[in-house]
């Protein structure tokens, strides 16, 4: 089954991303065969800035979302929205890339669940 995740909110603050990240990491243990794509969106793009430092016990995004790639899943940031955040591609953590809309009505169209945080 394909999963796509849209996330919106910035990083840190809430906990939306926190949680959407917790239940894609739940699907992709429970089915091996599960694909999940997190497409970052407005301040959600944050999350994907590499060399990110959290205090002890705390969640880190970068970590997290690198846990989806491990698993074969993908992270896509909005280009549009990166560029209104002042972030570059080399701001990014590894595995993680600039897309599109354009790609983002191709994964919505592909996906058999759409979740949006």
């Amino acid at each position: 089954m394909r999963f796509l995740f849209i996330l919106n909110d910035p990083p840190y603050g809430t906990e939306r991303r926190y949680n959407a990240l917790r239940l894609g990491h739940a699907l992709l243990k429970s089915d091996p065969d599960a694909e999940v794509t997190c497409f970052l969106m407005a301040d959600a793009v944050i999350a994907a800035r590499k060399g990110q430092k959290t205090p002890d016990g705390y969640y880190n995004m970068e970590r997290m979302l690198k846990r989806v790639v491990v698993s074969k899943g993908s992270v896509l940031l909005c280009g549009t929205c990166m560029d209104a955040r002042g972030m570059a591609d080399d701001d990014v953590m590894d595995s993680a890339r600039r897309s599109t809309m354009n790609e983002l009505a191709e994964a919505t169209a592909a996906a058999d669940k759409l979740l949006v945080f």
